[in-house]
């Protein structure tokens, strides 16, 4: 599923990249979500990107981490069911509090898979919070250390604004997969536990 899903990501976004009228119809825009019930968006703007970089940091993220946790899923003998709610979860959970938030802002534009990606990332971190994520893709750090964080950094730059990118997406999608295993059997939680302390 994860090769499906970074397939058809780079085509919608590859076709947006040169079609704005496209790219603006899958949006997520919370004016026009709430007033003209173009609900849609809160699942299609995780499939348009804002340019090639966005697009390849996104997709290489999730690759990696993405058939990992597929694989993991089905060792504990979750169906692929599980891999989808997760990802489109995340996207999903990754959005309300910017859709509410943003509700009557005519102008508010968010795009990215970002929260899905975060939601996969940090379900990988529930899984084994000691295994070594690179950060930049060359610094190696235990995952949940990485994860701490990342929250706070998300947090921290949601509230400083100015750059263009929507942290509480992050904030949120990563909450949601690191959340989500529990949700499916909440024995896990003792699991992530016991794996964080060494037991």
């Amino acid at each position: 599923m994860t090769l499906i899903i970074v397939l058809v990501t780079a085509v919608v976004s590859i076709v947006c990249f040169g079609n704005r009228e496209l790219f603006y119809k899958l949006a997520c825009m919370p004016w026009r979500m709430v007033r003209d019930n173009e609900w849609w968006r809160i699942v299609t703007h995780g499939f348009v990107h804002a340019d090639w970089m966005h697009l390849l940091v996104n997709m290489f993220t999730f690759y990696s981490f993405g058939l990992y946790i597929e694989q993991y899923f089905a060792m504990l003998g979750f169906g692929r069911g599980a891999f989808f709610f997760l990802y489109f979860g995340g996207m999903i959970a990754a959005s309300v509090y910017d859709v509410w938030k943003y509700r009557n802002d005519v102008y508010y534009t968010s795009i990215g898979a970002s929260g899905a990606v975060s939601a996969v990332l940090f379900a990988s971190i529930f899984l084994d919070p000691w295994n070594k994520i690179y950060l930049f893709a060359a610094v190696p750090i235990p995952g949940i250390l990485f994860g701490v964080v990342y929250l706070f950094y998300c947090q921290y730059m949601a509230k400083r604004g100015g750059d263009n990118i929507n942290h509480n997406a992050h904030f949120w999608g990563a909450v949601y997969g690191f959340v989500f295993p529990v949700l499916l059997r909440p024995d896990l939680l003792q699991f992530f536990l016991r794996q964080l302390l060494g037991r």
